[in-house]
């Protein structure tokens, strides 16, 4: 008989070391809905139901509805109040921490956390800094570095503060990575560029030799200093119309004066290091010859038509030289005490050859068109002839290369073989020069040291284009130019330490192979050859690229939660992905719920 009256709960039954009559070992566990009464003053209990044969949570949904608690479908548990992308800028934060780039700054406050967020979000999301102004409401990154809330007078003022601070800020990497503990070498490579300004107000901009092949705009020119691995060090601001050796002299004196570098050996491509900066190099402000000059060395090379003097009338450098190898060290009368490392790349000289053969076709093909205007009679006179000739031979920079003869009535055009030829015969050609004592550095290594000038080249596209967007400058005064131009150096810096670390997550070639050869091309280990062609990992995780995996990151949010009938909201991160795992793993940081100052 069924009992009407008494609590009904739910009893779990376990049963372990069963052995059955095959001696096999088992475990049961079972679930009875009971209710318990009493009689005759004694407590029993009866079996209602037998709930084995239900799937263990909607066991526990009974158990915990006759045990009084509330429940509510899954989805209405919580309210998820707020959602910020997270992941992105912890992991860059966590970087500039692990490199100690907040203590670098300055001293804590206010600027130098409006300056720290400039630089971490130059890194995510490059864009005008009124941009970034409102981009910062809508990530954790400026509500976790309180910078969410700024005006732009803020922003402006932690840019004045931060281009203050720039002497004391590069002397501090000088010492991570010029010094010699740091760079037994002691090398340091310098490079300019060029990039353009929107307005016409600032004192730096200048019309000038244009890298971005931005003609009619004024343009400031920025040198860059690195270490022998490409990591920037310091930056300069130029006048847009400053020419290479003029960018080189300032920053010899930077590194001499105000990094106290005692000895360097400075990298620079050809036309920076001349002959004229080189002797101003060692000269004292007097016009005397310094005490150190002899410390101060440098690698560089020469120009084209030093190289043809060099090859003419039997000179030291000729082709023999290379028929068994494509790297010789020279002398010459011309540079006393200095080395000439003469190189021979032939892949180059194949290069070289079949861009000039196409350029001076496609430059016969703009010109044929007009040759027969002219022989038809419909373009006469040599004014008229000749202003459409100028306005398509030099689209090319071929001019050079043609013999053009213009009358009223015709028009011929003619290569000029023998300057062709003369051309030709530098293709594949580059002689370095440097006093370095070959005992400190043999010729590959003098090699190996000047194309390492392809690191500064590959900041320059990260700082231009790939990855911090620095044009074009929109900022009229000259500190704040200067301001924005460091910030973007700095940002250049955080993600030169994050593309190494997360090299396995992406494209990246994480081990190059050594060349036997300096003079021969890079190649990619075939391990980045992989990676490229098969697009995942063995475990079948895809390969980002940098600003791919940066997206990725951004999908780990942090999320205001509020449970069903409380007041109370936590925050909560989502479940990470693997990748997002292995980024926080590879910059040894673990995943933070909140970023720290």
């Amino acid at each position: 008989m069924t009992r009407t009256g008494g609590k009904v709960h739910v009893v779990r039954v376990s049963k372990t070391g069963y052995v059955d009559k095959q001696g096999r070992r088992k475990d049961y566990s079972s679930a009875y809905l009971r209710r318990t009464y009493r009689d005759a003053g004694k407590v029993k209990n009866e079996t209602v139901a037998n709930l084995s044969a239900l799937p263990d949570h909607v066991i526990d949904l009974i158990d915990a509805g006759l045990k009084g608690q509330q429940l509510v479908p899954a989805a209405s548990a919580v309210t998820i109040t707020g959602s910020l992308p997270h992941g992105h800028a912890a992991a860059v934060h966590a970087m500039a921490a692990k490199l100690g780039l907040p203590a670098l700054l300055g001293p804590a406050g206010r600027a130098r956390d409006l300056a720290l967020a400039l630089i971490i979000s130059r890194v995510l999301a490059p864009a005008s800094k009124l941009s970034t102004l409102t981009w910062w409401a809508d990530t954790t990154l400026g509500a976790d570095l309180g910078v969410a809330g700024a005006s732009t007078d803020d922003i402006y003022a932690a840019m004045d503060w931060l281009e203050h601070r720039q002497d004391g800020i590069e002397a501090g990497l000088a010492r991570r990575h010029l010094a010699p503990a740091a760079n037994p070498s002691k090398m340091a490579l310098f490079d300019l560029s060029s990039s353009w300004l929107e307005g016409r107000h600032c004192p730096l901009a200048a019309r000038g030799y244009s890298r971005d092949g931005k003609k009619g705009k004024l343009q400031i020119e920025y040198g860059l200093l690195t270490d022998p691995q490409g990591r920037p060090v310091a930056v300069r601001v130029f006048p847009g119309n400053t020419g290479d050796p003029a960018a080189f002299t300032a920053i010899v004196e930077v590194v001499r004066d105000k990094f106290g570098l005692a000895k360097m050996v400075m990298v620079g491509d050809r036309g920076m290091i001349t002959s004229a900066r080189i002797q101003a190099m060692n000269q004292a402000g007097d016009g005397t010859r310094r005490p150190d000059a002899d410390t101060y060395e440098w690698i560089t090379a020469l120009r084209a038509p030093a190289i043809r003097k060099l090859m003419a009338d039997d000179g030291p450098l000729q082709l023999s030289l290379f028929d068994e190898q494509d790297l010789a060290e020279i002398t010459s009368d011309d540079y006393p005490g200095e080395r000439l490392i003469a190189c021979r790349n032939p892949v180059l000289a194949a290069d070289r050859a079949r861009t000039r053969a196409d350029l001076l076709a496609a430059t016969e093909k703009l010109l044929a068109p007009l040759i027969a205007r002219v022989r038809a009679g419909r373009l006469q006179g040599a004014g008229p002839i000749g202003v459409e000739v100028g306005k398509v031979i030099s689209t090319y920079k071929t001019a050079k290369h043609f013999e053009v003869t213009i009358t009223d009535t015709s028009l011929t055009v003619a290569r000029k073989q023998d300057q062709i030829d003369a051309e030709a015969a530098l293709d594949g050609f580059y002689v370095l020069r440097t006093p370095v004592p070959a005992l400190e550095l043999d010729a590959a290594a003098v090699v190996t040291a000047y194309k390492n000038l392809k690191y500064v080249e590959r900041d320059f596209r990260h700082i231009k284009s790939d990855d911090l967007d620095l044009r074009p400058v929109f900022h009229r005064l000259e500190e704040r130019v200067k301001a924005h131009v460091l910030i973007c150096m700095l940002a250049c810096y955080l993600t030169w330490h994050l593309r190494r670390a997360w090299a396995p997550l992406t494209y990246t070639d994480q081990d190059p192979p050594e060349q036997d050869n300096p003079v021969t091309p890079a190649r990619r280990s075939a391990a980045a050859q992989a990676k490229a062609s098969g697009q995942h990992d063995p475990a079948g995780q895809p390969y980002y690229s940098f600003r791919g995996l940066l997206d990725h990151l951004a999908t780990l949010t942090r999320n205001q939660v509020r449970y069903t009938g409380t007041d109370i909201t936590i925050a909560m991160l989502a479940e990470p992905t693997p990748a997002q795992r292995q980024a926080f793993e590879l910059i040894g940081a673990p995943i933070p719920i909140t970023i720290t100052k």
